[in-house]
């Protein structure tokens, strides 16, 4: 009996051992597990690393004076946890952060609340626009609200007591643009690209849209190294540093005290004249720099509105066209290559009317019975123009076009270019479509593509590509140039660009021009009214231009185009009425600015000075001495303008007085005015002011 306890008591003590080494192995297994799990999983603990990030920036657009037209800076948005501020201080808060912020207390106010008015516990976010000027301030008030103990703890889900506080947290990078409106549409504008958190602009327009690839952002940068006890990164041998790699800066030909001028020129001009749009443009005809290109419809690009959206494409290459008149040069250029008319070749213009068939009938405005081919320009005939394009094929005609860059893209560097429209070679071969497109309808073209064709009047027969930019550069201050997708063109030969050229100066002289005349420089171009189409017709709506250049003695030789879109006030369509006047007023500005230096000689006081929106009306001399001098028809329209002649002068105005655009009284016309070269003290050319004289200058 004692035995069978003793050996239950040996089962039972068995039992108690072995379920304590079981329990004693599994608390071990679990040890070790935690262990493991220790070594395994990433601690949170402050690590003995730090990396400070560098994001990088998008390129600059710099102007050809050094100004800063569109760059970017680093953007950080404001975050509060609505539990943590205490009640009692929350409007202490909303105070300091208004001020520091220069953010409404009301606009405060209402972020704290949801849609249902009730107080919101869980972040808030106060602002996303904060830019780095702001942020530091607002990085000190965060300290200096949590010594006056406007924050409280919270509980977390895990039941630790946490205290939050205002957090500035970078977010992402945002576009200046410094000087507002000025150059667009050119400069364009960009949207926003999100990079996970972080979000970048991106060029949706113009120059930031075109050469978005090259200024956008490369590789962001860090520093990396062991931190100290307060976190600050030790700069040892050990730390890594990668620099960050920006995009690259666009520098553009364009001055921009050139650009600012002609821009509050034409804006006064498209007041006058009350026209919907005014576009010009200003190019080297040499190297196609072009050196001004500006619109009357501007816009900020950083703060684009409802009213803005027609004026985001910028239409020197995004606005095709019927052009009118100014085809005309490029159609005699064409049959001059071709040796089938000479400058003196005569034309029977059949008293302004010539029938073709039952019912086509091609008129003139100015009625002569017969024109020489220069003339034939001079006076813009339809009647000539014609016959002038009959002596070509349809495919010599249009092979001459193309040739000149009409029905092609022109290479203008901005976000679109647009190639127009040419009539195909099998209604090119019929009579009227040919006369019809040899002075301007039936086909479409943009300013860039004339802008470009007119060059090749005023060198030598190559129309150079108009080109914006000059050059890209890096932080690093090298320079790259990126080759044009549309090269330079021979659009016709020495010869005839040069007879072209002369019959150009000839329009000035004593044409549809005169009111572009310039003492001491050498001025020619080409006028062009076109009639706007609707519908499926002709309204009484009408595009106005004049092409053309302006060059002086020492060689400087510029390009100059004027498009006036819709001119309404009285007979102001008519282009010797609103793209003449701009065109003399922009060579008004180019002199002052030093591009154009007229020769002293030459430079006679005129009878009558001109206004600030052109000359007043100049008698129109007789044809040149070979042609005839029929019998001239004497338009209604002709008797109403020559009523219209202002009868006072306007006093010649300075150009900083021009731009602040503030009416002076009329000063009494001199019974004899003197003639004597003029001595006006030369002014200071913009290259060699400073940079508070120009800023002075354009605002």
């Amino acid at each position: 009996m004692s035995k069978k306890i003793q050996n239950k008591a040996i089962h039972q003590r068995k039992y108690k051992i072995s379920i304590l080494f079981l329990l004693l192995v599994l608390a071990m297994g679990i040890f070790l597990s935690s262990i493991l799990k220790t070594i395994s999983t990433e601690r949170r603990i402050p690590s003995h690393n730090k990396t400070i990030h560098d994001r990088s920036f998008r390129g600059a657009i710099i102007s050809a004076d050094n100004y800063t037209l569109s760059n970017s800076q680093k953007t950080y948005q404001a975050v509060i946890r609505g539990a943590s501020i205490k009640p009692s201080m929350k409007e202490v808060f909303v105070k300091l952060f208004s001020i520091y912020s220069g953010i409404e207390e009301k606009v405060l106010r209402s972020k704290f609340k949801n849609r249902k008015g009730k107080a919101i516990q869980s972040n808030i976010i106060l602002s996303k626009t904060i830019n780095s000027s702001t942020a530091m301030q607002l990085k000190s008030l965060a300290i200096k609200l949590r010594r006056l103990g406007v924050f409280r703890s919270i509980k977390t889900r895990s039941g630790i007591e946490v205290l939050f506080g205002l957090d500035i947290i970078e977010n992402g990078e945002s576009r200046r643009f410094p000087l507002h409106d000025v150059m667009s549409p050119v400069l364009g504008y960009v949207g926003k690209k999100s990079d996970g958190h972080y979000t970048r602009p991106e060029g949706k327009k113009g120059l930031e849209r075109n050469y978005n690839t090259h200024i956008t952002s490369k590789k962001d940068g860090y520093f990396k190294g062991k931190r100290d006890v307060l976190g600050a990164v030790i700069h040892d041998k050990n730390s890594i540093n990668l620099d960050r790699v920006d995009g690259l800066d666009l520098h553009l030909n364009i001055s921009l005290a050139l650009q600012r001028r002609v821009e509050l020129m034409i804006d006064a001009m498209k007041q006058n004249i009350d026209a919907d749009e005014i576009l010009v443009g200003v190019m080297e005809s040499r190297t196609g720099k072009v050196r001004a290109l500006a619109s009357t419809e501007r816009y900020d690009p950083a703060h684009i509105q409802q009213k803005d959206i027609s004026a985001l494409n910028p239409k020197f290459s995004e606005y095709p066209y019927e052009a009118g008149s100014v085809i005309k040069p490029l159609t005699l250029a064409i049959a001059l290559d071709h040796k089938v008319v000479t400058p003196n070749t005569w034309f029977n213009t059949y008293n302004g009317k010539l029938k073709i068939g039952k019912k086509r009938t091609i008129s003139d405005d100015e009625k002569f019975d017969s024109l020489t081919a220069t003339d034939i320009i001079v006076h813009s005939s339809n009647v000539g123009i014609s016959q002038i394009s009959w002596r070509l094929t349809g495919q010599e005609f249009r092979e001459g076009l193309l040739n000149f860059g009409i029905a092609k893209p022109s290479g203008l560097d901005l976000s679109r270019d647009l190639p127009g429209k040419l009539k195909p070679l099998h209604l090119l071969n019929n009579k009227m479509h040919r006369a019809n497109s040899s002075y301007g309808y039936g086909m479409l073209v943009t300013f860039a593509q004339l802008f470009k064709a007119y060059s090749a009047f005023n060198n030598d027969g190559v129309a150079v590509t108009p080109r914006i930019v000059d050059y890209l550069g890096d932080r690093k201050g090298k320079r790259y140039t990126l080759k044009p997708k549309v090269g330079n063109t021979q659009a016709v030969g020495q010869k005839a660009a040069r007879q072209i050229h002369n019959i150009l100066l000839e329009v000035v002289k004593r044409g549809t021009g005169v009111k572009a005349q310039y003492p001491g420089l050498e001025i020619g171009g080409k006028t062009g009214t076109a009639h706007i189409a609707k519908h499926g017709h002709y309204v009484r709506e009408y595009h106005s231009s004049f092409y053309g250049f302006a060059n002086d003695k020492e060689g400087n030789k510029y390009t100059i185009g004027v498009l006036v879109i819709k001119a309404k006030k009285y007979h102001k369509y008519f282009a010797s009425q609103s793209a003449v006047p701009t065109f003399k007023n922009i060579t008004k500005i180019l002199v002052e600015q030093g591009y154009l230096k007229p020769d002293p000689k030459e430079m006679i006081q005129e009878d009558k000075e001109s206004s600030f929106y052109g000359d007043e009306e100049k008698k129109v001399s007789s044809p040149t001495a070979i042609s005839p001098t029929p019998k001239k028809h004497t338009d209604k329209k002709e008797k109403i303008l020559n009523s219209k002649k202002v009868k006072k002068s306007a006093k010649k105005k300075s150009i900083k007085s021009l731009f602040n655009l503030k009416k002076k009284t009329k000063v009494k016309k001199k019974t004899k005015p003197k003639i004597h070269i003029q001595t006006k003290t030369k002014k200071k050319p913009a290259k060699k002011k400073s940079t508070n004289e120009l800023f002075e200058d354009l605002f």
